[in-house]
């Protein structure tokens, strides 16, 4: 009986050391996808790769989500790539409060302090064209080495004094009080709009950026697009010294091509990226040539 009873112990000790399981290794790379930037306040990122970094702002109301094929093919070309979702956006948080851009621009500053990010590219969409400009010119291009602006609503997204070109004010408070009143529609809207024609895009790639739009909060949509049209960044291109490139579709509706020509105009390290095909949405209507000219850029 006693020699039983040792097998037996002998056997669960030899179990509980031979048959444990191994300390897991980490399948994550401990990246963050939610950082905070104020009290109760955290942004959406998606963090991927190595190496060189790129961050990416997403433009109205889109999210950083909008940038799924940048991400697929940047981090995989040796790029470690950023995208920032703005506060009221996407999967990022959205108190009452400001939503300027001057927030954007300290939100941006404190997710790339906490990244310890150096030496970036950073490239902005649409408003958020608008946005990395403000922030480059208000923090003396902290973080960043060059400047990447698609179909940005720069220098100035609508008709003032002296500058005849984007939507009028008419226009603008008409597209605001739709934010208010129908904002399903005018997102529903954007499709048409959005591409160079019918057929520049799916119906499924439509339907994709619908269903990004309609994360934003309705709060932060109006108040977001009346802190574009109250902006203007005129005098604020002199003031950009690191290299830029300006990408922009020849077709576009929403922003059209004169913006791409007056950024090229008015910073004096530039080149612009005519994207012949193009609409609005030239991140997907011909994002092999988008991601392949972003690469290029970057390496230079």
């Amino acid at each position: 009986m006693e020699k039983l009873v040792l097998a037996i112990g002998i056997l669960m000790t030899f179990g509980q050391s031979g048959f444990a399981q191994a300390e897991r290794i980490p399948a994550s790379a401990g990246r963050q996808e939610y950082i905070e930037v104020e009290k109760n306040v955290r942004l959406h990122v998606t963090d991927l790769g190595e190496g060189q970094p790129i961050v990416l702002i997403h433009g109205w109301p889109l999210s950083d989500a909008m940038y799924e094929h940048q991400y697929q093919y940047l981090s995989r070309k040796g790029f470690r790539v950023i995208g920032i979702t703005l506060r009221g956006f996407g999967k990022s948080d959205k108190p009452y409060g400001k939503y300027g851009f001057d927030v954007f621009s300290d939100d941006i500053k404190v997710v790339l302090e906490k990244l310890q990010i150096k030496n970036a590219v950073l490239g902005g969409f649409s408003m958020g064209g608008a946005v990395v400009v403000h922030y480059l010119t208000k923090y003396n291009a902290a973080h960043v080495a060059k400047l990447a602006l698609f179909a940005a609503a720069a220098p100035s997204w609508k008709q003032r004094e002296g500058f005849p070109y984007g939507i009028s004010d008419e226009a603008a408070q008409g597209l605001i009080k739709q934010t208010i009143t129908a904002r399903q529609d005018l997102i529903a809207g954007f499709g048409g709009a959005f591409a160079a024609k019918e057929g520049s895009i799916s119906k499924n790639v439509e339907k994709w950026l619908e269903s990004i739009n309609l994360e934003a909060s309705p709060y932060a949509m109006t108040e977001s697009i009346t802190a574009l049209g109250d902006l203007d960044l005129r005098d604020e291109l002199i003031k950009i010294k690191i290299p830029v490139a300006i990408f922009h579709g020849t077709q576009d509706k929403l922003c059209d091509f004169v913006f791409a020509e007056l950024l090229n105009k008015g910073i004096k390290n530039s080149y612009l990226v005519r994207f012949e095909k193009s609409g609005h949405a030239l991140f997907v209507e011909e994002a092999d040539k988008f991601n392949s000219e972003l690469e290029k850029f970057a390496r230079q």
